[in-house]
């Protein structure tokens, strides 16, 4: 499993790529993998406001239905709708066309917080 160093992530398997204000958010390869086939990703409301570690969507596998908490604060401004009609894009590119939300971020310094690739790996390991 290939960990893209140009990423930010939790302790619970999100990913976060930052950008000047705003940041796109989506689960790792490792939870993707963990869940088994990804059949639903339940989104949340374009302008809702979350605090971080609030959850941020429910995904639905063949095995379970786990929350994904938003590893920072910041308001949604945009959803991948394309996962109502294809959640699978979450197994088959975590990464890239399985992302799930982009906030407008409230709080830059929350960034600080989460950890390099280097660290997510040593808790994937472990």
């Amino acid at each position: 499993m290939k960990i893209p160093t140009d990423l930010r992530f939790t302790r619970d398997h999100e990913w976060i790529r930052a950008e000047d204000d705003s940041a796109t958010i989506g689960i790792t390869e490792f939870a993707q993998d963990e869940l088994g086939e990804i059949v639903f990703v339940e989104l949340p409301e374009v302008g809702q406001e979350l605090q971080k570690g609030e959850t941020l969507c429910v995904v639905e596998s063949t095995k379970a239905a786990s929350d994904v908490y938003c590893p920072v604060s910041g308001k949604v401004i945009e959803v991948n709708s394309t996962l109502s009609e294809s959640p699978d894009l979450v197994n088959s590119s975590p990464y890239k066309e399985g992302w799930m939300v982009k906030l407008e971020l409230s709080d830059q310094d929350e960034l600080s917080s989460l950890l390099d690739a280097d660290k997510y790996e040593q808790v994937v390991e472990s």
